[in-house]
């Protein structure tokens, strides 16, 4: 409560600068708060948006846009006077500057570019060179290096000079005249050593890089094991190219989050804001896997053309066709959901299947058994209490939703569990395996075997 209050005075006293036009008192104001509040007051009063970074100092203006959504930096960008369009873009870190530009079309990108200055244009240049998702896009030249032979009053005195435009100071990296990485060491160890001492005297050659052709989610995980705040980046052949901030890294985590959780809801991945995209590219959007969900449903009616004979003589069997079909469909989800979760994880590799399938059989089995006893139940119930009156044959009506049941729901589980794998073993995307497809595909299936297990204990009977 005592937060949003001061907030609220704080909004309140915004207010009452940015509409006197005083521009001092302006700069005052926001000089006076953090970066997090900036950007909050860039949100909650876009027709001040770019006044506001306008009347920030070039470095805080630099820190409050690289933490703006796009769009919001779109129209910063398209109000701001050239000038200090020019000045923002050369003082936006080279990670944080190739992202902006990525979302832009190339025309407005090759605008901008110009405004660089050439050492600038030629960083951001080369960031572009490597493949969209990589971790060569996300990194950053502004780092320290140093080479075994100095000695740490020599790389103290390098910190000093060259660490204020430094991305980070807390790791410095050691290469050799070639230019290759040969370690990473820790600030600590350079404060806590004498400083006569050699570079090569602490080193232990135990260090982690990154390859600027890797995914951005490998970077993701390297950070999420080895629990770094950065980690170099470095060539084919070895040469130490930049850095990737965890900052960056929790970015990339983010998006590749939202996209998947979109496409398990059956739906291409949104490369904007929910309610910034156009309405005709949302429907581009979803429309495609809904053709390809209604086109596999047809299936299913295709399934019950061919039981219609037995779904004729027995029409009690349609009343439990929703029960158990939805059944499998829910635990084919359910399976699908927490591997696709497990993978991007790093819980689970390709190497697991055999594992994951025996722990999906056994819990099929369990869930369909445990389901299949309670469908039995309920047939036996609401034909002792008059409910519903299911013929004289209720028992193996019963029994058939039973058996039904096991095999649904173990088919379920397995397809919902394999199917992730078997997409990531062909370099695709588990998470187009989304629980509205697999429940599709087990709806399909689930007719046969619902109406498989009918044939077979009805036979003779109400069959």
């Amino acid at each position: 409560m005592a937060l949003e209050f001061e907030n609220t005075i704080m909004q309140e006293q915004f207010l009452e600068i940015v509409q006197g036009d005083n521009q001092t008192a302006l700069r005052e104001f926001l000089d006076d708060q953090n970066i997090s509040d900036v950007a909050h007051l860039v949100d909650e009063y876009p027709e001040y948006e770019y006044q506001i970074i306008d009347a920030l100092s070039i470095h805080r203006a630099a820190s409050t846009f690289k933490i703006l959504d796009l769009p919001t930096q779109k129209r910063v960008m398209r109000d701001l006077p050239p000038a200090k369009i020019a000045e923002l873009l050369n003082e936006l870190s080279p990670d944080d500057r190739t992202d902006f530009l990525e979302g832009l079309p190339s025309s407005i990108v090759r605008e901008l570019i110009k405004l660089l200055n050439p050492e600038e244009r030629k960083i951001t240049l080369s960031l572009f060179g490597y493949p969209e998702n990589s971790v060569g896009r996300l990194m950053t030249p502004d780092y320290i290096y140093v080479f075994e032979n100095d000695t740490i009053a020599q790389v103290m005195e390098n910190i000093r000079r060259n660490g204020k435009n430094s991305e980070t100071i807390d790791v410095i990296y050691v290469i050799n005249d070639k230019g290759e990485l040969i370690d990473d060491i820790r600030i600590r160890e350079f404060l806590l050593n004498p400083p006569d001492k050699k570079v090569s005297d602490i080193m232990d050659r135990r260090m982690i890089a990154l390859n600027a052709y890797q995914d951005q989610e490998e970077a993701y995980k390297a950070f999420k094991m080895n629990n770094r705040v950065a980690l170099p980046v470095v060539s084919n052949s070895n040469k130490l190219l930049g850095i990737v901030t965890v900052d960056d890294v929790l970015w990339v985590a983010t998006e590749e989050f939202s996209e998947d959780i979109q496409k398990i809801g059956g739906a291409e991945a949104l490369d904007e804001p929910y309610l910034e995209i156009g309405f005709v590219r949302l429907i581009k959007k979803r429309v495609g896997w809904l053709i390809i969900l209604f086109f596999s449903e047809m299936l299913t009616t295709t399934a019950m053309q061919y039981f219609n004979v037995e779904l004729g003589k027995a029409l009690v069997l349609g009343i439990f066709i929703p029960l158990t079909i939805s059944a499998g469909g829910n635990s084919g989800s359910q399976a699908s959901t927490l591997i696709i979760r497990a993978m991007a994880l790093g819980e689970i590799t390709l190497r697991d299947w055999w594992r994951i399938l025996r722990r999906e059989i056994l819990s099929g089995l369990t869930l369909g058994i445990i389901l299949g006893c309670v469908g039995f139940l309920r047939v036996g119930l609401w034909q002792v209490l008059h409910f519903y009156d299911y013929g004289k044959y209720y028992v193996r009506i019963s029994a058939t939703i039973l058996f039904s049941l096991i095999g649904i729901v173990l088919w379920g589980s397995v397809i919902g569990s394999m199917l992730p794998i078997v997409l990531k073993r062909f370099k695709l995307d588990p998470a187009t395996s989304s629980a509205p497809f697999v429940a599709t595909l087990v709806d399909v299936t689930g007719i046969v075997i619902y109406f498989s297990v009918a044939y077979i204990m009805l036979k003779g009977y109400l069959l």
